[in-house]
């Protein structure tokens, strides 16, 4: 039975939440450039991440399956660290942890949701452009003229 909640303190499993983030970035390896930020994260930075952004969890069961960071950012919340246990994609998981995020931003009064999605995973641009982003600017990391990735924005009008 899949459950959704919102992490508090009582949450102590880092290395738990890190190795999720980890299978479920795996396939972008040898796709995107730059590589993932993931790969300069630990249990730590995690933890840390976490006192600043709003975090919720999928649980299948006791299982971790599934986890969505949300950071404010005036009046914007930007998604960040979306991620679902391969064993789990296509359940629908991801679409839920979003819509409870942007139930979060809504209840915050929040006028409109942001994330940046890698310009080479096309199939993520499409997963996010059917729950309702638009691409609103392209981008680039630092150190590299071609754009690496696109900004994508979902207003959230009463």
């Amino acid at each position: 039975m899949l459950t959704i909640r919102k992490t508090d303190a009582r949450f102590r499993d880092w290395s738990e939440l890190l190795g999720l983030l980890q299978r479920s970035y795996a396939f972008m390896d040898e796709r995107i450039d730059p590589p993932s930020s993931l790969h300069s994260f630990d249990a730590v930075n995690l933890e840390e991440k976490s006192k600043d952004e709003i975090l919720y969890l999928a649980h299948d069961s006791a299982k971790l399956v599934g986890c969505i960071f949300g950071k404010v950012n005036q009046s914007s919340l930007y998604v960040g660290k979306l991620a679902v246990d391969p064993d789990y994609q296509g359940q629908g998981i991801g679409r839920v942890l979003m819509r409870e995020l942007e139930n979060q931003a809504r209840s915050m009064e929040l006028s409109e949701m942001t994330l940046e999605v890698r310009i080479e995973l096309t199939e993520n641009q499409k997963a996010f452009a059917a729950m309702g982003f638009e691409i609103s600017k392209e981008g680039s990391h630092d150190g590299y003229a071609k754009v690496t990735f696109l900004e994508m924005k979902k207003q959230l009008g009463a």
